[in-house]
This record gives structure tokens, C-alpha cells and sequence, in this order.
């Protein structure tokens, strides 16, 4: 079984594969100081819970964008699950794509991940959006390399922002409100968020394939993308395991 680890800057998941399938997947909120021991205690009695031996793992690989966290993950694989650890960004990780943007090494490991899982499934060329912390738009070309994308506030970063910056305004769920003319501040928050959004992710993928002057496919993923796919008829699919399998398909381009 393949251990596949994906730490964002809010949450990290773990997910196990036995094969092609996702048999477990766990989530833990993401704590720079964390050590080895404390994902161990947490994450082996999770997998009991679920009815397999930690011993099972058999490979590991980690997706990162909170560097502080690696080594704890690295001496968890080593000293918990006797395997070792391969880190998407260092160099022995092979990742079959090229980056062709002006300084390769600033493309973060989940981007990479993101395009290299939607090429994988559904071909190119395409735009992946992931809806994180920050709102994503990556970009392959028909052969799968990175050549770009965009960044936008998430969502939760933005309601978040609402809520910090100002004195009155309260703490929101993202949902679609009934009319776009709110009739309660609650309702005008949820309109602009939500509206505005959609706004936001339609320009830009029009633009994005606009400029690049070919068909492009539309790959969806993160926790809010459901909440907007019935407004936003761009999307050609929505994975919301685009990471894990992802690293599984770094992980199988690893192998040898």
C-alpha cells in the first residue's frame, strides 16, 4: 500500500492506496511544529480503527507547501512505516512533465501535483482550479507541462477577511443566496461572495483560454468547488481527489 501525503497551508490528507484505489483517507489540520511521534500515534491508530496494519504501507510520498513539516513526515515514513519517503520538488522525485515558466522553482509542488493528476485522466491542454486557501488556476499545455496560471484570494480567506477587518460584519457559510439583492447583511455578504466568485472563475477561464487560443478542459477541485459547479458550466469535471492521485502517478513515474 502506497501512503500519499498532501500538506496545504490549512489542513493535510493523508490518503492510502492499495493498488489504484483510495482505501483510507484521513485529514489533520496543518501544525508546522508537529512532530513524527504525534502523526504516528494520531495516524496508526486511525488505520487500526480502520481495519489494516500501519505495517502495510509499503511507499510514501509527500506533497508540501509548508516546508517546516517535511522532516516530522519524513521520520514518521522512516521510523513508523520502515519506508521511504518521496518528497514531490526534491530532486530525486521525477515528475516527467517540464515547468516552462520564467523560474521553474518557484511553482509549488501542489500545482505540479494538480496538472500532472488532470493530464493524467483527461489529457490536455487544461486548467486545473483548486479551491484552497488560495483560489488556483494551473495550466498544462497537450503534452502536460506546466506553463502557468493564476492566484485569487479564496473564498474562506476573503469571508475570513470580512470578518477580521471590519468591526460589524459577521462570520459567513459560503452558500448561494435565494436573490442577488440581499435584504439582511447576512445576504448581502453571501451574494457578494458567492456571486462575485462566480464572476471571478468565469472571466478568468474565458480569458485563460482566450489567450492561449486553443480548447481547454476545466478540472475542478477543493471542497468548494460543488458549491459552484451549477453556476459555473465550465467545469468538465470536478475531482476531489485530484492530489491524492496525483501522487500516485508521480509515485508510479518514481518507481524504478
Amino acid at each position: 500500500m502506497l501512503l500519499a501525503i498532501d500538506v496545504g497551508n490549512t489542513n493535510s490528507k493523508f490518503a492510502v492506496f492499495d493498488g489504484d484505489k483510495i482505501v483510507s483517507q484521513f485529514r489533520l489540520r496543518t501544525e508546522a511544529k508537529r512532530t513524527a511521534d504525534e502523526y504516528a500515534a494520531w495516524l496508526t491508530q486511525l488505520m487500526h480503527l480502520q481495519g489494516f496494519d500501519p505495517h502495510s504501507i509499503k511507499g510514501a510520498i509527500l506533497a508540501s507547501v509548508v516546508p517546516q513539516v517535511n522532516l516530522h513526515i519524513r521520520r514518521l515514513c522512516e521510523t513508523y512505516f520502515k519506508t521511504r519517503l518521496l518528497i514531490v520538488g526534491e530532486p530525486d522525485c521525477e515528475l516527467g512533465i517540464k515547468i516552462l515558466i520564467d523560474r521553474p522553482q518557484e511553482a509549488g509542488a501542489d500545482r505540479l501535483v494538480g496538472v500532472i493528476a488532470g493530464h493524467t485522466k483527461y489529457g490536455g491542454p487544461l486548467i486545473t482550479i483548486d479551491f484552497g486557501s488560495a483560489t488556483t488556476f494551473d495550466l498544462a499545455d497537450k503534452d502536460g507541462n506546466f506553463i502557468g496560471g493564476v492566484f485569487a484570494p479564496g473564498v474562506e480567506l476573503t469571508i475570513e477577511a470580512f470578518y477580521l477587518m471590519t468591526a460589524r460584519l459577521p462570520r459567513i457559510r459560503v452558500e448561494k443566496p435565494a436573490k442577488v439583492i440581499g435584504k439582511s447583511t447576512v445576504a448581502n455578504m453571501q451574494s457578494g461572495i458567492f456571486w462575485g466568485y462566480v464572476g471571478l472563475i468565469e472571466s478568468l477561464i474565458r480569458r485563460i483560454r482566450a489567450e492561449y487560443g486553443e480548447p481547454m478542459k476545466v478540472i475542478a477541485t477543493g471542497g468548494l468547488a460543488a458549491v459552484f459547479k451549477d453556476e459555473i458550466g465550465l467545469f468538465d469535471a470536478i475531482e476531489p481527489d485530484l492530489m491524492s492521485l496525483g501522487l500516485l502517478e508521480i509515485w508510479r513515474r518514481n518507481r524504478k
